[in-house]
């Protein structure tokens, strides 16, 4: 089981409001609207695209990251990295 399986639910529904934002985008282009109001709606689904990412990678270190620390050894040492290099990622996007 997933750390972030019990608020599964949380995180599609944000993911479809952010699925109708994308789609929303489009149909923004295909308009021509202005342009300073497409790129606002894009901030607005990349933030909310980051607000999902922080709320998985802290589900994540509680969950996982902290039961393989619990348990030790290389692992742990894995674990961490990886979660190293997740938080690396969601930075430099």
């Amino acid at each position: 089981m997933r750390g972030y399986s019990g608020d599964r639910d949380g995180y599609l529904t944000r993911l479809r409001r952010v699925e109708g934002q994308i789609r929303g985008l489009q149909r923004m282009v295909e308009s021509d609207e202005y342009c300073i109001d497409v790129l606002t709606q894009i901030s607005a689904a990349t933030k909310a695209l980051q607000a999902v990412s922080l709320g998985l990678l802290d589900e994540h270190l509680k969950h996982c990251v902290a039961e393989a620390v619990a348990e030790g050894g290389e692992t742990a040492d894995a674990k961490v990295r990886e979660a190293s290099d997740a938080i690396a990622r969601l930075v430099r996007s």
